[in-house]
């Protein structure tokens, strides 16, 4: 009964603080104006990124080029969607001086559901990372037991500011699945409780002569096992965009981004398309 309600504290606190934040929206709704029926009509999107490598918040995932479709459905500030990633090579991972793993294709399932209100999105996020050298039998994606699940919940609350002022914040917490404290040793992610991994980041895009510019900084207020064994800055870096014209109706985004992780000494150069 105590192993029950200690798995249970902590989505019953992830949901109330849904439930508040969700509330506070509601709040503020009520004292807006009525949209335009046009801005809340419901409507679907698909498309996909190929992109150099996939960097996220400092980290290489695959060590290779990487195709990323999603799709999405969003009605009156509500949105729902599913982002993946597939490495087009294949990877390995070096353990010790003589153990290197063979990861096959890296691959990257998520889902996610958010809500935005006068620049704030509150989200719910789903990861999930398919066995990609089993990808037909080694999948579970149907086990959600907080011990040994592959899917990692994260609640984030973001916030953009208006066009004379568009700084960026955001903060997320993983709350369920596969994000463990340290063992015994003293290894983060290893352990049997979870460890709320949180990650803060800063951002603040503008314009210059048709290029969009943005640059940022994440950390993390302690150590994690997803993002680095002790808090610190983890992802800053500088990403600049543009629309290349390919015709009167169509312009295919580009981007180019470069990215550092302080803590782990790291830094990538990252080229992408949006399709």
């Amino acid at each position: 009964m105590k192993r029950f309600v200690a798995t249970l504290k902590p989505i019953l606190l992830a949901g109330l603080l849904v439930i508040q934040v969700t509330g506070l929206f509601a709040q503020l709704q009520d004292e807006n104006k009525m949209e335009e029926k046009t801005g809340n009509a419901a409507t679907f999107s698909a498309g996909a990124d190929l992109t150099s490598r996939y960097i996220w918040r400092g980290a290489d995932y695959g060590n290779s080029p990487a195709i990323q479709p999603s799709v999405a459905f969003s009605v009156a500030g509500f949105k729902a969607g599913f982002w993946g990633s597939y490495g087009l090579s294949q990877y390995s991972k070096q353990i010790n001086d003589t153990t290197v793993l063979d990861k096959g294709h890296y691959a990257e399932f998520d889902f996610y559901l958010s809500y935005t209100l006068k620049g704030f999105t509150l989200m719910a996020y789903d990861y999930f990372f398919p066995n990609s050298l089993d990808p037909n039998n080694g999948n579970r994606y149907f086990n959600f037991r907080n011990s040994n699940t592959g899917h990692t919940l994260e609640i984030c609350l973001s916030w953009a500011g208006p066009e004379k002022f568009p700084l960026q914040l955001y903060a997320g917490t993983l709350v369920y699945g596969a994000d463990k404290g340290k063992d015994a040793t003293g290894v983060y992610g290893t352990g049997s409780k979870n460890n709320y991994s949180t990650y803060l980041e800063a951002a603040y895009p503008f314009s210059i002569k048709g290029f969009g510019v943005k640059p940022f900084v994440g950390g993390i207020p302690f150590g994690s096992g997803w993002y680095g064994p002790c808090g610190g800055v983890v992802n800053a870096g500088l990403t600049v965009s543009k629309s290349i014209v390919i015709s009167k109706d169509y312009s295919l985004p580009v981007f180019g981004s470069v990215i550092t992780n302080p803590q782990a000494q790291s830094i990538f150069l990252v080229f992408g398309i949006s399709l």
